[in-house]
C-alpha cells in the first residue's frame, strides 16, 4: 500500500490576524483591512504592504541569540500548535521529529540598521550579529526550542519555499529518515526586498489587483504558517505534489507557462485526481503583467473552469511564506462546514488578453469539495504545485 501523509496540525499569523480562527474569518469575508500603506520601507515614498500588527512572543534566555522578528513571527504559528508538536515528539522520540522550514529574508529585517551605521560609521554597532539573518537560523531555532536532536534545515527557493519543504519532508519520511516534521516558513518585512522589487518596478502603491486589466504589480507581506505534518491519519491529506524549474529567465517566468503546466500535471498524476476532481485552485496571481498571464494561460489549459482566486490582495505576497499560507488557506477551505471559498478580490476588470478564468466571488462555496490545488512559483523559474484532499476511506 503507498504511504499516506497528512497535515496534522496547522498554525498561522498574517495581514489577516493571529491564529486559525482569526486568518479564516477574514480570509473566506475577503478581509482587506490589513492591507495598509506603510513609510520607511522607499526612499520618501510610501508602499502598500500586508504587515502583522499582533504582538509577538519573546525569545528569550538560552534562546535569545536567535531573536529576530522574523523567529518571533514562526514562534507565534509555532505556539498555535505546540501541544500537537509536543505530543509528536513524545510519540516518535525527538530524533524522529524533523524540522524543515522555508523562508527568503530571515532575520535581515532586524539587522539593516547595523548595516546602516556600519555603511556610515564604518563600524558595526555592538551586539551586531550576522547570524541573525542567516537562513538557518529558522531551523536551528525551531530545533532548539522543542529540544529536538534530528534533521533540521531551511529552504530558501524565494516564492516556493515553504510549499517545498512539504516536498522535502515526504521524500524524508519515505526514506525512514523521521516520522513527523515541522513544515512551513516565515517570512518578514524589510528594505532590503521591498527595494529589490521596487527597482524591477514590481510594486504597486495601491491594493494589489491580480488578473485585471488594470493590474499594475505586487503588494508584499510578512507572515508565518506552520503544519505538523506525519502519517497519522487526519481529515487533510498531501496527495500530490509538482515541482519543476523552467530555468528560463532569473526574474520572468516561461512566457508559455510550460514549466507551470507541467508542475501541475505531475500533482495531479500523483494524486489520482483529474482536473474536474479540483474544487478549488489558489492561484499564485502577483497582479504582474507577465506572472499573471502566463498562470492564467497555464491554468486554463490544463484546469479550465476551475474555481480559483489569488489570496494576495488579502495577505500581500509573504514571499518565502507563501506556500505555506496558501497551503493553510486550503486547509481551512478543505475543513469549512460550510464549504466557503477563498475569494478573489479585484476591480473586476477583465483583461480581454487573458483566457476567462473563473475567479471565486465572495461568498461562494463548495460544500463538497474533495481535492484543492495551490501554486507558487518563484524567481529563476522555480515552480511547484501541491494538492491537499479530505481524508477519504
Amino acid at each position: 500500500m503507498t504511504e499516506r501523509y497528512y497535515l496534522n496540525a496547522l498554525g498561522m499569523i498574517n495581514a489577516l490576524g493571529a491564529g486559525k480562527a482569526e486568518v479564516g474569518a477574514g480570509l473566506f469575508a475577503g478581509d482587506t483591512s490589513g492591507m495598509q500603506s506603510q513609510e520607511g520601507f522607499l526612499f520618501e515614498q510610501k508602499v502598500m504592504t500586508g504587515a502583522v500588527s499582533q504582538g509577538l512572543p519573546d525569545i528569550t534566555g538560552k534562546l535569545a541569540s536567535y531573536d529576530s522578528r522574523n523567529n518571533r513571527m514562526l514562534l507565534a504559528a509555532m505556539q498555535e500548535i505546540e501541544t500537537e508538536i509536543r505530543a509528536a515528539i513524545d510519540t516518535y522520540g525527538p530524533d524522529r521529529v524533523a524540522v524543515i522550514l522555508g523562508t527568503s529574508t530571515s532575520g535581515i529585517s532586524d539587522n539593516e540598521p547595523g548595516i546602516a551605521e556600519k555603511v556610515q560609521s564604518g563600524s558595526f554597532p555592538d551586539g551586531f550579529d550576522y547570524h541573525r539573518q542567516d537562513n538557518a537560523s529558522l531551523a536551528l531555532f525551531t530545533r532548539s526550542y522543542f529540544g529536538l536532536t534530528g534533521l533540521a534545515m531551511t529552504i530558501s527557493t524565494a516564492c516556493t519555499s515553504s510549499a517545498k519543504t512539504l516536498a522535502s519532508a515526504r521524500r524524508m519520511m519515505a526514506a525512514g529518515l523521521c516520522d513527523a516534521a515541522i513544515v512551513g516558513g516565515a517570512d518578514t518585512l524589510c528594505r532590503l526586498t521591498m527595494n529589490g522589487f521596487a527597482s524591477l518596478d514590481l510594486l504597486s502603491p495601491e491594493l494589489c489587483n491580480p488578473f485585471s486589466q488594470n493590474r499594475n504589480g505586487i503588494n508584499i507581506g510578512e507572515g508565518a504558517a506552520i503544519f505538523l505534518m506525519s502519517r497519522e491519519p487526519s481529515p487533510v491529506r498531501l496527495v500530490g505534489i509538482g515541482e519543476t524549474s523552467d530555468a528560463y529567465h532569473m526574474s520572468t517566468p516561461d512566457p508559455e507557462g510550460l514549466g507551470a503546466v507541467s508542475a501541475m500535471r505531475q500533482a495531479l498524476d500523483q494524486s489520482g485526481f483529474t482536473p474536474e476532481d479540483i474544487a478549488y485552485l489558489n492561484l499564485h496571481g502577483t497582479a504582474t503583467e507577465l506572472n499573471d498571464s502566463v498562470e492564467a494561460k497555464a491554468v486554463y489549459d490544463l484546469l479550465g473552469a476551475v474555481p480559483c482566486s489569488s489570496t494576495k490582495p488579502l495577505t500581500g505576497h509573504t514571499l518565502g511564506a507563501a506556500g505555506s499560507t496558501e497551503l493553510g488557506f486550503l486547509w481551512l477551505a478543505l475543513q469549512s462546514e460550510s464549504g466557503m471559498l477563498p475569494p478573489h478580490i479585484w476591480d473586476e476588470a477583465v483583461d480581454p488578453e487573458l483566457p476567462l478564468l473563473n475567479l471565486v466571488p465572495t461568498g461562494m462555496a463548495a460544500p463538497d469539495a474533495r481535492a484543492m490545488m495551490t501554486n507558487s512559483f518563484a524567481f529563476g523559474g522555480n515552480n511547484i504545485s501541491v494538492i491537499l484532499s479530505k481524508e477519504m476511506e
